[in-house]
């Protein structure tokens, strides 16, 4: 189960185009597991085939950016992505419109 999990996270996250960024819960529930926004989380964290992928354009539901992860706002910008005076990415201007992506 957990292998199959992470295998669904990893999917979509190989999905998200330059420019957008998606939320752990929008990932959580694109892959059928509503309120498994930590464990998504988990998975970005801890997957040793997590490198390959995106990663950085996870945020949270407020557009809140990694706390210990301080390239995370270098590559979001360097793909256009710009955070607010708060740190935090605006998710009505950035946020990845899944439903136009075919999964």
């Amino acid at each position: 189960m957990k292998d199959l999990f992470e295998e669904k996270v990893l999917k979509v996250l190989a999905h998200i185009p330059i420019g957008c960024v998606a939320t752990y819960g929008q990932i959580a529930q694109l892959i059928g597991y509503p309120r498994h926004a930590r464990q998504v989380g988990k998975v970005l964290a801890t997957s040793k085939k997590a490198v390959a992928y995106p990663c950085h354009r996870v945020v949270t539901s407020t557009g809140r950016l990694a706390p210990d992860w301080e390239e995370q706002g270098t590559l979001l910008w360097a793909e256009g992505v710009e955070c607010k005076s708060n740190g935090c990415v605006d998710l009505k201007k950035y946020k990845w419109k899944a439903e136009e992506t075919q999964l």
